[in-house]
């Protein structure tokens, strides 16, 4: 197996002018190609931070972050833009689709944003949506979904352009017990079809799930 994701000696410091506020201390890991990761710890013990970090929204102040073969460590924005674009899925606790389009055009618009076709944007949301069990649900809008269903258009909008890695932030916060096992059941079919997962809960139901679980503690990370 592949190594998608290696971080070696990872800090992260915010300069806040008079205070400086470590988020990271040191982080070193790795992820193979078909792992499911589950990263858990309290309130401000720097999930947030190495999620951002991981998913190239945020820069390591000082480390090494490799994504397969590249060092995107120094990279330039449009060139981490790219790789979010193209290497990278992310699920949202909150959803994050557009109130005003379609299941389709939502699922969409990672392609949009990369410039590929009109009819290949089609043809590949309707896929994701067939597969995430949407498909006969292809042009309502988010008002019309249920919570559940709605997080299934954010899957399916994480896969359309088949990324290397999928980061879930809390991806079953906003649901109910029964469809959060639902979600759960999919994104675990997901990684046994071959898909890379980090998820990352503050519920140990969740975390089950993985099959390995990490732990943030003071900025620092474990694992079991």
């Amino acid at each position: 197996m592949s190594t998608i994701i290696r971080m070696e000696s990872v800090s992260k410091v915010y300069d806040l002018g008079a205070v400086k506020v470590e988020a990271l201390r040191d982080v070193t890991f790795s992820v193979e190609e078909g792992d499911h990761v589950a990263i858990m710890g309290p309130s401000g013990s720097g999930k947030t931070t190495l999620l951002n970090l991981l998913g190239c929204l945020d820069r390591v102040t000082s480390g090494h972050y490799y994504i397969e073969d590249t060092e995107v460590s120094t990279l330039s924005d449009d060139a981490l833009s790219e790789i979010r674009g193209k290497r990278l899925g992310f699920i949202f606790q909150a959803y994050n689709l557009i109130p005003q389009l379609t299941v389709v055009e939502n699922i969409g618009i990672p392609l949009f944003y990369q410039g590929v076709s009109e009819k290949i944007i089609q043809e590949k949301s309707i896929e994701m949506a067939r597969l995430v069990g949407l498909g006969s649900r292809l042009h309502h809008r988010p008002a019309q979904l249920s919570g559940g269903q709605q997080q299934r258009v954010a899957i399916a909008r994480a896969l359309v352009n088949n990324p290397a890695l999928i980061l879930a932030d809390e991806p079953t916060g906003n649901l109910d017990s029964v469809t959060g096992e639902e979600i759960m059941h999919l994104l675990c079919d997901l990684n046994r079809q071959g898909k890379t997962l980090i998820i990352v809960t503050h519920d140990a139901k969740v975390a089950e799930y993985s099959r390995r679980i990490l732990r943030m503690l003071d900025a620092r990370l474990y694992e079991n």
